[in-house]
């Protein structure tokens, strides 16, 4: 068969030696013996050389010494050239045994005893490149040696079937080694492992078909492998996870027989660096909530972890929970209870966040109780969140307010007088005297109770020092707000849904409530009793949803509103409704004398915003 090879540079890190036949070489040996001998040593005489990068000189077609034997010398020469046999000294020389036993069998072709030993030399020759062969993956230098011996074979004996079987192992090998090159040169171009036979895997498998022992390719398929992983590491570093993980894949089928351990190791690199890289990005949108101003840097840093966090990662679910949270609550959560600290000392009234949403404001048709002043219903929603006075402001917080505003002079104060309750009539009545410090019937009140006997302004006023005092928004709520937090999600007539309130709920106008000379009430839930007649202390009875206590009942409360007749042409984004110069506002939910229809959800009622009684407080909000 053709013995074609091609020039074989190695470039692992040991020094590979690769053959090749750049030609085929015109002349005939030089020791044949006739025209057929020579015909076919031309056919299996290629000029191979060593790779170039090697530095290893050109493997030359072999030609026998010459040896003179003398006609008394003959038998001597037979002696040198069995010695010589036994020795192993085969070829390199006129005194090995191959180039003697041609000289002799030279002069005499017929000498059966010559045949045999020259056969032996020949079986000795291939033993001795098989052996070359089968060094060659610990030696690669073997190559040449290998080559060597089947120039002489070839020269020696061309047609021999034990030294055609020998070249055709001699080409196995060659092809093999220059499958290993053509890889090795595939490999430091970055053709790995893609589609096509020019690929360095491909390349490194043939080579293992062919030598299914060769370690060379062995190596290359490790080398392959490291380039595969080291791919998978860059694309980690440039945070290309996906494309990581499909390198590493690739790099898992390169060698299937072998344990995945680097492969794992590798994964497990790469897990702990986009672990470290979410975990910065996580820590570093959560410090970014952490600042009033960091909300769009935070949702940047979430951006950046959704496009290499694995999906459902713990730490994108909780940052993209953190931003949703301050989208709508800023730094605060949704019933979180808090007081803010004040500039004299102290701190400010009990807050609690509520949450965003929606709800429907207004009564519908057919309600009882209702009026049109209270329609047409209009769906409000609120994108963010709102802190609401946990209770009205008391007498005592009020009281603060006072003396250390001063300046300040309240309106019931200024006019002399208060609307309040008389309990031998049953009815409320002007008293002079009567402030924002005393109770429902004109006496000192305790500090505990919801401050009343205060105007629309008094309430503005207290609302702006706390502005001023915590450096923080507080205003009292705008309608909207106010039946929003009432109804903390609930859509029937009152807060609690129909007919009487649950025992425990609230102060409201109760069929089991008596005054303390004995008065009952003619319009009143029946079957419920408070306990009280008159407001009770913040705070005394259970909160609602929101956990807000007294929304519905205890004193009815100023909003920001200014009064209209109806929510014709009303904002639709819940925010307070003012005419400047208006004299009227809004007052909202039940007091601890309203009828039952007076304390609906819905209720509404327009009052002069100088007014002062027994019957009205308010409560503040504050932005967040």
């Amino acid at each position: 068969m053709p013995f074609v090879r091609c020039c074989l540079p190695g470039l692992l890190a040991i020094a590979l030696l690769g053959l090749s036949a750049c030609g085929r070489d015109a002349s005939s040996p030089g020791d044949g013996e006739g025209g057929d001998t020579a015909s076919a040593a031309k056919a299996h005489a290629p000029v191979v050389t060593v790779s170039a990068d090697q530095a290893v000189s050109p493997v030359e077609p072999w030609k026998a010494p010459e040896v003179d034997i003398a006609d008394d010398g003959v038998e001597e020469a037979r002696e040198k050239a069995d010695a010589a046999l036994a020795s192993g000294d085969l070829y390199h020389d006129a005194g090995s045994a191959i180039p003697l036993y041609l000289a002799l069998r030279a002069r005499a072709p017929g000498d059966a005893g010559l045949a045999k030993a020259l056969d032996a030399s020949i079986k000795a020759l291939v033993g001795r490149g098989d052996a070359a062969l089968a060094a060659i993956d610990d030696e690669p230098l073997k190559l040449r040696e290998a080559h060597e011996i089947g120039m002489v074979a070839r020269s020696v004996a061309p047609e021999a079937p034990p030294v055609l079987a020998y070249l055709d192992r001699l080409d196995v090998m060659d092809r093999a080694q220059q499958a290993n090159r053509l890889g090795e040169t595939a490999l430091a171009d970055g053709r790995i492992d893609g589609e096509g036979a020019d690929a360095a895997l491909a390349k490194f498998h043939e080579a293992l078909e062919l030598h299914p022992d060769d370690v060379r390719a062995r190596q290359g398929l490790a080398a392959a492998e490291s380039a595969l992983i080291r791919r998978a590491e860059q694309a980690a570093e440039s945070n290309d996870y996906a494309a990581a993980a499909d390198w590493l894949a690739r790099a898992a089928r390169v060698r299937p027989e072998q344990e995945l351990g680097t492969i794992e190791h590798a994964r497990g690199r790469i897990d702990a660096l986009r672990a470290a890289r979410v975990g910065d990005l996580r820590d570093r949108g959560v410090a970014a909530l952490s600042r009033e101003d960091g909300l769009d840097e935070a949702r940047e840093h979430l951006a950046e972890l959704l496009l290499i966090a694995p999906r459902g990662d713990p730490a994108a679910v909780e940052l993209r929970e953190r931003i949703e949270l301050a989208t709508h609550y800023g730094l605060f959560r949704p019933g979180q209870v808090f007081t803010d600290a004040m500039k004299n000392g102290g701190r400010g009234p009990q807050m609690v966040v509520i949450p965003h949403g929606a709800f429907t404001m207004g009564a519908p048709e057919g309600e009882a109780g209702a009026s049109d002043a209270e329609r047409p219903t209009r769906n409000i929603r609120f994108e963010r969140g709102l802190a609401v006075g946990r209770t009205e402001v008391s007498v005592a917080e009020f009281r603060r307010f006072m003396e250390a505003s001063v300046h300040f002079e309240p309106r019931a104060a200024r006019r002399g007088y208060s609307t309040a309750y008389d309990e031998r009539s049953g009815n409320l009545v002007r008293r002079s005297g009567v402030g924002p410090q005393s109770d429902y019937t004109g006496q000192p009140a305790d500090d505990d109770l919801p401050v009343i006997h205060v105007s629309a302004s008094d309430a503005d006023a207290y609302a702006r020092w706390l502005t001023e005092q915590t450096g923080h928004t507080y205003r009292l709520a705008s309608e909207a707000e106010f039946e929003y937090a009432l109804r903390a999600g609930s859509s029937g007539p009152y807060p609690w849904g129909a007919g009487s309130p649950p025992q425990g709920s609230g102060n409201y106008t109760g069929a089991g409530d008596a005054s303390p000379s004995g008065r009952r009430w003619r319009n009143a839930f029946k079957g419920y009793a408070d306990q009280a007649w008159g407001p009770a202390p913040v705070g005394r009875y259970a909160a609602n949803a929101f956990g807000l206590h007294d929304m519905a009942g205890n004193v009815s409360e100023w909003v920001a509103d200014c009064w209209h007749d109806n929510y014709r042409r009303a904002p639709r984004d819940g925010h307070a409704w003012v005419n400047p110069g208006c004299r009227n506002r809004v007052v909202r939910g039940g007091a601890w004398a309203s009828s039952p229809e007076q304390t609906r959800s819905a209720w509404r009622l327009s009052v002069q915003k100088d007014t002062t009684n027994a019957r009205v407080g308010f409560r503040v909000v504050r932005e967040i």
